[in-house]
């Protein structure tokens, strides 16, 4: 018998079509049930916990919805048809993702973008075209934090010019997301993104073996991500190493890429988890063992790193609905153990706060935890015990995170409405993350290729 009942809406995996759904919880899984008048039902498991800190029903953190800014989109379909964004949304940009090419140096069959070193794909935006997409966003969005992205978008060697551009109109934080291959290989082209504005690289980091890389990217990186994490290193640029986990792949190396990047902080700011979600062709639904939740991953975490973190550490989070993610903050102690910084959820005050307000938090919390961290030279003046803290704080700190993207098997309006991370279309559109890159099962999409 089922503990808990809550409704929803999702798509239908097969023809994307808006369909009822329930969240169902029972015993300590809780699965997105849906059912599609023409291709029948789905049942996906979405949460699945045995720890306290992570109850289902406990984890919910309500906010006070805040219609974003600017208005793009007027609804004529409903979500997730008329995403511009629309005055259903209910949260503020707290990152921008602009797609600077469709172009890769890697062929990994796990794509958000569907990325491909192949050369009948379309051509990258011109300068022009980004300057244009640039304004715009600061435009609808008042200056969020900002991410260049693609397919592999150092492959632009016009890169440092759309950094140097985005920060000349404003934009205050400004990261790459990258596969290093490049970096690793070219130190002049990383010492122009710095010097252009780069705060931050997210770096796609799977694990330390072998069989991990051949797995997720059909070929063994692990010199080309040591190079890659000592180029932005040497050039200060803040790097948040970033694994997509996977249960049959890399499942039991969470606690092994905590470490490597414990060793390598304060160059390493963090760690970024994004447990694997299913887009592109899956003509099967993907079995209930080949997802993991996030609730499970925070209790990978404590086991594998032999409790150097609890499960009760992790939080919802404040910008995007509570189900989408957690994190924790942590300052770096000499031996490598590591204290928490961040609040445990049962200490906080969970009374509903403004969406935007949430949005602005992680906003400033990106800013500061993901950029290079500032070494401070020289004997502190004071010398007293609060100073010393305060250094070793601004130093020392490393942020463990996660985000569970969703798929048209897990997709859930409500989330899809409170999203904060939007990619900017062609057009200049703000769409959430997850509407953007969603395709049915047979690889048709809803946004990306419109």
């Amino acid at each position: 018998m089922a503990d808990h009942i809550s409704h929803t809406e999702s798509v239908c995996p097969q023809c994307l079509q808006r369909v009822p759904a329930m969240r169902v919880t029972s015993d300590n899984e809780t699965r997105l049930i849906k059912h599609c008048p023409e291709h029948g039902a789905f049942s996906t498991p979405v949460w699945r916990s045995t720890h306290t800190a992570t109850n289902f029903t406990d984890w919910l953190r309500p906010k006070i919805p805040s219609t974003p800014p600017t208005i793009s989109a007027t609804i004529e379909k409903g979500c997730p048809f008329d995403c511009g964004l629309c005055k259903e949304h209910r949260q503020h940009s707290c990152m921008a993702l602009i797609e600077v090419t469709w172009r890769c140096n890697l062929s990994c069959p796990v794509c958000f973008a569907s990325a491909t070193n192949a050369n009948n794909i379309k051509k990258d935006p011109t300068k022009e075209e980004i300057f244009q997409l640039l304004d715009t966003t600061m435009r609808t969005t008042g200056g969020c934090n900002l991410q260049f992205s693609g397919g592999e978008p150092t492959i632009r060697d016009d890169l440092p010019e759309l950094v140097a551009e985005a920060k000349r109109i404003g934009f205050p934080f400004v990261q790459i997301n990258t596969n290093g291959v490049r970096a690793a290989h070219d130190a002049d082209y990383v010492a122009r993104l710095a010097a252009a504005g780069v705060d931050s690289v997210f770096l796609q980091f799977d694990g330390l073996s072998e069989s991990t890389w051949q797995a997720f990217r059909k070929a063994d990186l692990r010199e080309t991500k040591a190079k890659a994490i000592k180029a932005f290193a040497d050039a200060q640029i803040g790097i948040v190493l970033v694994p997509v986990i996977s249960p049959t792949i890399n499942r039991d190396e969470i606690g092994d890429i905590i470490r490597f990047a414990i060793e390598r902080a304060p160059a390493v700011r963090g760690v970024h988890f994004q447990p694997i979600s299913y887009f592109g062709r899956y003509p099967v639904t993907p079995a209930d063992n080949e997802r993991i939740t996030l609730p499970e991953l925070a209790e990978e975490l404590e086991r594998q790193t032999d409790h150097l973190v609890a499960t009760g550490d992790f939080v919802p989070p404040t910008c995007e609905h509570a189900l989408c993610s957690f994190h924790a903050n942590y300052i770096i102690n000499e031996d490598k153990s590591l204290s928490l910084l961040s609040v445990p959820k049962n200490s906080c005050n969970c009374k509903p706060k403004p969406a935007a307000e949430g949005a602005e938090k992680a906003r400033a919390f990106v800013r500061s935890q993901w950029a290079a961290a500032e070494e401070k030279n020289g004997v502190n003046p004071v010398g007293n015990e609060l100073d010393s803290f305060i250094q070793q704080a601004s130093t020392k700190r490393f942020a463990i995170s996660a985000m569970a993207f969703q798929d048209a098997w897990s997709l859930d309006i409500e989330r899809l409405k409170g999203c904060c991370i939007h990619v900017v279309a062609p057009d200049g559109r703000l769409i959430p993350f997850c509407a953007y890159n969603l395709t049915a099962a047979d690889g048709t999409t809803l946004y990306r290729e419109a």
